[in-house]
């Protein structure tokens, strides 16, 4: 036993080292894509051209497999504490390789996020054996996980076409709550899926066992579901990542991704129902910590220090140059590429 437990601990703080530096490479492989075309954040997708993105995804995999094996040799009590040390890892890395200072509050509303969302996991109800894709599939289809289905939909294209454009440059939540909420139809923080990555898991397992998953039609549904949340869910981590500091985005994400997680898990499995009280109230006041970390980091963030360009017409024939030492400079330009056109530098590269 205590070798398992050592194994688990090892494999838990490998996944949280590689889940913590996917964040900066990616953000790095992000900025690099940005210096030659249309940035993430603007719907540019120059990135998946570039290696060093695409290092910081098999980064990223890589963690999440040696996660999920963790909760094979430990128990969860063991292993889910640990994945936090993901955001200290992306913090560490962030303030050295990609010049982003987190703020006294900022680390603060780390610690609230981190402590927050590992009273919700270690408190949270264990999951129910699944055994085959029609067990899930009746799961899925009742009414109670359909209606959070349908409002996580609802919400998330709420976000995507209204709140997206209008206010997603400048509040996180927009980009992070619409990652948390569809990623919580894919996959679970407690090394476990809800509903799609858990059946296909089981369909892969039985299929490998001689029982052949690939005929029924509900297969190939949750491979479908998986598909196109997986992919919805790293655009806008994608956006998320180049438009704000990743040691902001890491917490963030982490804890409403754990929040959302285990309430469509308590929604889908029924796994509350025998919950004592006393459980059930440390989770809400893991919520509320999470909830006021989320403030606390919202409330410190600092500007990303990428040069941000914004072009705005102007009268024809002038430039404008603002920069960020106060100083305005007005310059005509009868034939150059500006002209017409308002060049906006954030303050702090001139630093």
């Amino acid at each position: 036993m205590y070798s398992s437990n050592l194994t688990g601990f090892i494999l838990a703080v490998v996944s949280s080292a590689f889940i913590g530096s996917s964040f900066i490479i990616k953000k790095k492989g992000l900025r690099k894509a940005s210096a030659s075309g249309p940035r993430a954040s603007v719907g540019g997708y120059g990135y998946l051209l570039e290696p060093l993105w695409w290092v910081g995804m098999v980064t990223m995999i890589a963690g999440e497999i040696a996660n999920f094996v963790a909760y094979v040799y430990a128990p969860a009590v063991l292993v889910t504490p640990l994945g936090a040390l993901s955001i200290i890892v992306s913090a560490v890395l962030a303030h050295f390789l990609l010049k982003e200072k987190l703020q006294k509050m900022g680390i603060l509303g780390c610690l609230l996020c981190i402590v927050g969302s590992t009273v919700i996991v270690l408190h949270a109800p264990e999951e129910q054996t699944i055994d085959s894709v029609t067990e899930i599939w009746e799961l899925a289809t009742q009414p109670a996980f359909l209606l959070y289905t349908a409002s996580v939909v609802a919400v998330a294209l709420v976000l995507i076409l209204y709140c997206g454009p209008r206010y997603g440059q400048t509040n996180i939540l927009v980009y992070i709550g619409i990652c948390s909420m569809i990623g919580s139809l894919t996959v679970c923080c407690r090394g476990t899926a809800v509903m799609s990555v858990k059946a296909i898991g089981i369909a892969i397992k039985l299929t490998l066992e001689g029982q052949n998953q690939a005929k029924y039609f509900q297969t190939w549904i949750f491979a479908m579901v998986s598909i196109t949340c997986i992919i919805t869910q790293l655009n806008y981590l994608n956006m998320a990542l180049d438009t704000f500091n990743a040691t902001v985005v890491s917490p963030i994400y982490y804890a409403m991704f754990t929040s959302f997680t285990i309430l469509a898990s308590a929604i889908m499995f029924k796994d509350y129902s025998g919950q004592s009280v006393s459980s059930v109230a440390s989770e809400l006041c893991g919520f509320i910590t999470v909830l006021s970390g989320t403030v606390v980091l919202h409330s410190t963030r600092e500007p990303d220090t990428l040069i941000t360009d914004l072009y705005t017409p102007l009268s024809p024939k002038v430039s404008w140059y603002i920069e960020g030492n106060g100083e305005v400079w007005k310059q005509k330009d009868e034939d150059g590429p500006n002209a017409g056109f308002i060049t906006v530098l954030r303050p702090d590269y001139f630093k």
